[in-house]
């Protein structure tokens, strides 16, 4: 399934949902079951700045493809760092630089969060466009 049509999977999981309350709960579902988070990735270097609550994230490359692992000590935040590794873990570098996540918008995440949590997402995203840069430049 290509970037777009997780996506779009992702906005009809959460149009089901008839309010917030229940979206939140969906998210933090989410959190609760991405994969265990090895100790030893807990490190500085792997927080992302700019995130009220802390926030890891590792990055590896295997065959040509990036993959991610996250965990928050916050449980919304992790759920959101969940939705984003569905979208990104697995593609190419390019794949993520191009990646244009309109699910964000569509399923109205960024407007229900305070603004410290949208500046942390925004944060999450950034670093994962960044992980990929950095993988693109020693592809070649």
């Amino acid at each position: 399934m290509d970037i777009n049509a997780v996506q779009e999977s992702i906005v009809e999981e959460f149009s089901s949902f008839e309010d917030w309350m229940d979206k939140y709960a969906y998210l933090i579902e989410l959190g609760t079951n991405l994969e265990t988070f090895p100790e030893e990735y807990k490190k500085e270097e792997n927080l992302i700045e700019g995130c009220q609550s802390k926030v890891w994230f590792h990055a590896y490359y295997k065959d040509g493809k990036i993959f991610f692992m996250a965990d928050s000590d916050a449980i919304i935040t992790k759920g959101i760092a969940s939705l984003l590794i569905r979208v990104l873990s697995g593609r190419t570098p390019q794949e993520i630089i191009d990646a244009d996540l309109f699910f964000i918008e569509k399923i109205g995440l960024q407007q229900h969060l305070s603004p410290t949590r949208a500046n942390g997402l925004l944060a999450m995203i950034k670093q994962l466009k960044y992980y990929a840069m950095a993988y693109k430049s020693i592809e070649k």
